[in-house]
């Protein structure tokens, strides 16, 4: 059955009712076969028991999974049929009730159990999809198996068959009686741990109590820097959140060619997937995926549960439970040895400058960008006069608020007692928090002092940060100077998945890309002889004004060039730099914030 947590003792107590009340037999089994993997099809099969007095079963496919988008898997799936194990018993009528469910009509009544039957396509890199090709197979099973909705708090087994020669599956999750099989105690469990299949490399080592295991698939890598990345990494969170919250995790890596957006990462309760283009990048994902593990998986805001797999599900804590794991990245970097001290001060410098080059920070929130996430699917909502990112302020606001709590309390507390805290009276109670307010609470709590002001302005409300007047409290000072940035002279949509295609959108009057003859609705096919970057402002990065722009694009069906001089835009540099002669106060607060120390 489908239950909602409740917000105080008795959720335990009904955890407890749901499960012991749930029949020993009642075992969904999934059968996946990877039969010609070049076909890039999964062949599912579900053995699903059935109660005698049921007339009817109602499966569905997940609209998301991981992102915040609804990409509507149900486009997908094909070929759904169902059959009763019965003895020559006729196929069972199968009725598609809408994009993402399918009803089985149970005839001859009684029957104990039924089969169902689809397949479904996937072939998309990255650790928020699945994959199926001749090289491996990446299953987020989300993505791939169909859930009774009112039965997810039902055992699962998952079983791959037809696993090509000399490849090997592993999963953070129990392991089933036979090869390349797994087991959970429901589907939602099951969802959160996906699975790589193929001839992956891995490796092991132990932190604090827990034991990691690290799978890599890649052609290139380095196993020595990788593992010092993650020891370090491991060694400080887990220290910092007093153990690990788990016995065993798993870090699943795939190297490649990821130059545009530097790649990505999903997290899970006990492991994360991981996309990355270098091995230094894959530690800057690391150090952030792996805080969710206590931050956005257990430390986790009412508004996420239980999780509704058919519809948009709305918060407003995305600037904490992803903007302040970003905060959290970037101290574990620094205050682990990964990053120098002048990196540090360039990463949040660099946070400061993103945030003022947009526009909409001016209207709109970090908490109504939380709201919104489920917009950024859309290549002109992401335009930095339409919205900001929960990631970018979250984790300004993550410090600001570091250096207030450590103001206000002399260094004697910081913003990691009020990560403690929550995980003491949310995480470990089996509750989950009220958004912002409860955040506030918390940190009211640690510092003995209202923050009335800080979520009403910064978070809630669109004021610019005073950013000196939080930096100074650490002995430190925003410096901004003007400099000359490329411009385009127009900005395009689309080409966010491989293969998909980049169009202009829109071009900047009396722009040089104007007076070259670019137009709306031009598909760009080449940039300057190579593929077309499917992130324009990481590749704006290394070019400079006047640089020459070649394209080659496709307009009402005809090819053409056209050839222009990038423009010139201004646009402000900030630095975070010490100040001289810092009070008493103000040396320890900074020591301690870049230790991650308390008096």
């Amino acid at each position: 059955m489908t239950f909602r947590p409740l917000r105080n003792s008795a959720w335990l107590a009904a955890l407890v009712f749901v499960f012991s009340a749930r029949p020993a037999a009642a075992t969904i089994d999934y059968r996946v076969s990877l039969k010609n993997p070049e076909q890039h099809v999964f062949h599912v099969s579900m053995q699903v028991p059935v109660p005698a007095h049921e007339k009817e079963l109602v499966v569905a496919i997940p609209a998301w999974n991981a992102l915040y988008q609804v990409l509507d898997f149900g486009y997908r799936v094909r070929d759904v049929h169902a059959s009763s194990p019965a003895s020559g018993a006729p196929p069972l009528h199968v009725r598609k009730l809408d994009k993402q469910t399918w009803r089985v009509s149970l005839s001859p009544a009684g029957a104990r159990s039924v089969g169902i039957d689809y397949a479904i396509e996937w072939n998309d890199a990255g650790p928020f999809n699945s994959q199926l090709n001749i090289h491996h197979a990446f299953v987020n099973f989300a993505e791939v198996l169909m859930y009774l909705p009112d039965r997810r708090g039902e055992d699962v087994t998952v079983k791959f068959e037809d696993v090509p020669a000399g490849w090997q599956s592993v999963a953070e999750l129990p392991a089933g009686s036979a090869a390349n099989s797994y087991t959970a105690e429901s589907y939602d469990k099951l969802v959160d741990a996906p699975t790589e299949i193929g001839t992956f490399e891995q490796f092991g080592f132990d932190v604090n109590g827990a034991h990691f295991r690290v799978v890599v698939d890649a052609k290139e890598w380095r196993r020595d820097r990788l593992e010092s990345y993650l020891r370090r990494i491991t060694e400080y969170e887990t220290k910092l959140m007093g153990g690990a919250p788990f016995k065993q995790y798993t870090f699943f890596f795939h190297f490649g060619p990821y130059p545009e957006v530097g790649g990505g990462g999903m997290e899970h309760a006990n492991c994360t997937a991981i996309a990355a283009g270098s091995m230094e990048g894959a530690g800057t994902i690391a150090a952030h995926e792996f805080f969710h593990a206590w931050n956005v998986k257990r430390i986790r805001p009412q508004t996420l549960e239980p999780v509704d797999f058919t519809k948009e599900q709305y918060t407003r804590a995305l600037w904490f439970a992803e903007g302040v794991t970003s905060t959290y990245g970037a101290y574990t970097l620094e205050r682990s040895g990964i990053w120098p001290k002048d990196e540090f001060y360039g990463d949040l410098a660099a946070q400061i400058s993103e945030l003022d080059s947009r526009p909409a920070r001016l209207w709109q929130s970090v908490e109504e960008s939380s709201l919104d996430a489920w917009l950024e699917k859309y290549d002109e909502y992401r335009r930095p006069e339409r919205s900001i990112s929960y990631y970018n302020k979250g984790q300004i606001d993550g410090v600001m608020l570091d250096f207030a709590i450590r103001d206000a309390t002399d260094n004697r507390k910081s913003l990691d007692d009020l990560l403690r805290r929550m995980f003491e009276d949310y995480a470990k109670q089996g509750k989950f928090y009220n958004d912002s307010e409860d955040i506030r609470a918390a940190a009211e709590e640690v510092a003995g002092t209202s923050f009335a002001d800080f979520f009403e302005h910064y978070v809630a409300g669109t004021d610019e940060i005073p950013y000196d007047k939080f930096l100074n409290a650490a002995g430190l000072a925003l410096k901004v100077e003007m400099r000359k940035a490329p411009d385009l002279g127009f900005w395009t949509v689309g080409g966010r998945t491989p293969g998909s295609v980049v169009t202009v959108s829109q071009v900047e009057p009396g722009s040089a890309a104007e007076s070259a003859g670019l137009r709306p609705g031009d598909v760009l096919l080449e940039l300057n002889g190579a593929e077309v970057p499917r992130f324009f402002p990481g590749w704006l990065r290394d070019r400079s004004p006047g640089d020459t722009l070649k394209l080659r694009l496709r307009r009402d069906a005809k090819e053409i060039e056209v050839s222009f001089a990038l423009g010139t835009n201004e646009e402000k540099k900030y630095s975070v730099a010490e100040i001289a002669h810092p009070t008493d106060k103000q040396k320890r607060i900074r020591e301690g914030w870049l230790r991650g120390t308390t008096n």
